[in-house]
């Protein structure tokens, strides 16, 4: 990671191009381990990179326990080769009361700099379950006021489907019914 997080510094430029330029797979062929998307499936091997943001109406909700933390029909999804989407909600289809500003921060060389968020209801807590990009970078400035959620200790719905968390734990990927892999995220999955 660079020192500065300025995407203009010189540092950081040739940062981001040594990230960008370093995936293998780019949505334009699928890998020969693939599996052939059949009717009405979606492989994300034929996702672009860099990622597409692409609106999308089916209805989501994210529930803590029994606490609605969102619910909406205007989510973008992040489209990137390999990745099953990531759902990002309108924060003003959110209830942001639950939410607290988490430690941490990371930096996508798409979308810029993330924001974590810890969920909260009284002494109850979930570290770092959602995250945003305030500032995003170039090509990403329509997340700029929305929200993601990692679906592995949320009820995350799309359309009444329970989602299906992406592998390993560190992306933050819904597996939707539609979708055919692999997926990033699990073992030997480094650089695709």
């Amino acid at each position: 990671m660079p020192t500065s997080k300025n995407p203009a510094s010189p540092a950081t430029a040739n940062w981001l191009q040594q990230a960008r330029d370093h995936w293998l797979w780019r949505g334009q062929a699928r890998p020969p381990f693939a599996v052939v998307p059949g009717s009405g499936q979606v492989s994300v091997w034929d996702f672009p990179r860099p990622p597409r943001v692409q609106p999308d109406t089916r209805e989501v909700v994210v529930r803590w326990g029994g606490i609605e933390l969102a619910r909406s029909k205007r989510c973008l999804l992040v489209c990137e080769t390999a990745h099953p989407p990531s759902f990002y909600l309108p924060w003003d289809d959110v209830n942001r009361s639950y939410f607290e500003r988490a430690q941490g921060s990371s930096f996508c060389e798409w979308k810029g700099p993330a924001t974590y968020w810890t969920l909260v209801n009284g002494d109850d807590q979930l570290a770092g379950q959602a995250w945003s990009y305030p500032q995003p970078m170039a090509g990403a400035e329509a997340l700029a006021d929305c929200v993601a959620f990692y679906p592995t200790l949320l009820d995350c719905q799309v359309d009444g489907a329970r989602v299906v968390p992406q592998p390993g734990g560190f992306y933050g990927g819904w597996i939707t019914p539609e979708l055919v892999g692999p997926f990033k995220g699990g073992p030997g999955s480094t650089g695709w």
